[in-house]
């Protein structure tokens, strides 16, 4: 897992291959006057990926390209990005993307993320997160109780047990307690599909303006 700085706000993502980032396609939006979400992306060289779990991190990476939908920006469907890095990162371990289907109904999902609530007693740094049973799932979306804090958004949603990261976090109710487990929304990564394969692309060296427009239809 990777924090992502961007200009105006920090989010969490997940080295899924040695040079694509998964995160929140929300994280990657400017904000507008009163800081609502917009649908203008960020410009990939204002992002820097941070590597490391600790307080600080041990060395950042910039962005090549950002990969999204037309849609999520605000957050639920859709709310899936991929950040293409200027270079390949070698040597460090990635979590595979499982993308053959949703988690299922009861599931045990775990969030993890960089972010620190009000009444956090510590600084920043990774943590994992109490999670819990799916308890729904819709076209583009898994429904769930989780503990979420802000700068949690965009990390990784895993199988528990297991290190495959079936979506991101995308919304929660947050009361400032990083104990307190709420009714979250996370958005399925295997829904979006084309987002992953679009970034393997231009990771290869295809120009973003020789691929076909992405779609929101799942």
């Amino acid at each position: 897992m990777v924090r992502i700085v961007g200009p105006q706000m920090t989010c969490t993502g997940t080295l899924i291959t040695d040079e694509l980032v998964l995160t929140a396609h929300h994280c990657m939006v400017e904000r507008g006057a009163r800081g609502e979400f917009t649908t203008k992306m960020v410009r990939p060289e204002d992002v820097n990926v941070e590597l490391g779990g600790d307080y600080l991190p041990w060395g950042e990476i910039g962005v090549y390209a950002i990969v999204a939908p037309p849609c999520g920006e605000a957050g639920g469907a859709g709310d899936v990005a991929v950040l293409v890095l200027e270079r390949k990162l070698v040597g460090i371990a990635t979590l595979p993307a499982r993308l053959d289907g949703p988690p299922t109904v009861g599931e045990v999902l775990d969030p993890v993320g960089f972010g620190r609530c009000a009444l956090s007693d510590d600084g920043i740094k990774r943590k994992f997160r109490a999670g819990g049973l799916v308890r729904a799932i819709t076209g583009e979306t898994i429904e769930m109780t989780a503990s979420i804090c802000p700068g949690d958004s965009g990390g990784p949603l895993i199988a528990h047990g297991g290190h495959e990261v079936v979506g991101v976090v995308s919304l929660s109710a947050m009361d400032g307690d990083d104990r307190t487990r709420a009714m979250s929304v996370m958005a399925r990564i295997d829904a979006y599909r084309s987002v992953l394969s679009h970034a393997r692309l231009i990771a290869d060296g295809i120009d973003p303006s020789d691929l076909p427009p992405l779609s929101c239809s799942p």
